[in-house]
């Protein structure tokens, strides 16, 4: 019996940098070519299963140590993961790969005057008027990757540019 272990598929990136967007197309492609997949993203998970963890560092910790489970589980039974979290600090994303057997960092790079443009919520504006504490890149620290595995620009590349780095990697490594 071959044993398979899923992919996860970690994006990490400022608030509103195209985390969730990504995550969305690659989520399509794996269907498109009948693979599994399951998609985790921060808001659906801050709404479910991390419904009572703030903002602190200890929360934000709390909210990824509780992610990599789910993914290390589903991996492990074959299911390939695209996570699409903030995830500021490296030491978080460290902890993913070592729980994890394949875990491809994806740094999803995009400058914050972006970022703010693209904030339907006005989650940048409540940060910086104060009702907001600790927002990512506004009051607390972005910790960027220092190894990512792929990086994609989605300030200055197209969606399907950056989709494209994506599947390429994936393709030449796993056979997606």
């Amino acid at each position: 019996m071959k044993y398979n272990i899923g992919v996860v598929i970690w994006l990490t990136g400022l608030p509103c940098s195209g985390k969730t967007t990504l995550a969305i197309e690659i989520e399509k492609y794996f269907k498109y070519k009948n693979k599994s997949i399951q998609r985790l993203d921060g808001d659906i998970v801050r709404k479910t299963i991390c419904n009572d963890l703030g903002f602190s560092k200890e929360d934000r910790d709390k909210n990824i140590q509780r992610i990599v489970y789910i993914a290390q589980m589903l991996s492990e039974n074959g299911v390939n993961v695209v996570s699409a979290f903030v995830s500021p600090y490296r030491e978080m994303r460290e902890f993913a790969k070592s729980i994890c057997a394949e875990v491809v960092e994806i740094y999803v790079k995009c400058d914050i005057e972006i970022c703010r443009q693209r904030d339907i919520k006005g989650m940048y504006k409540k940060a910086d008027m104060g009702e907001i504490d600790n927002f990512t890149g506004v009051q607390d620290p972005f910790e960027k990757p220092l190894n990512a595995e792929i990086i994609v620009n989605t300030g200055k590349e197209s969606i399907e540019e950056s989709l494209d780095k994506i599947v390429n990697y994936l393709s030449d490594k796993y056979e997606i």
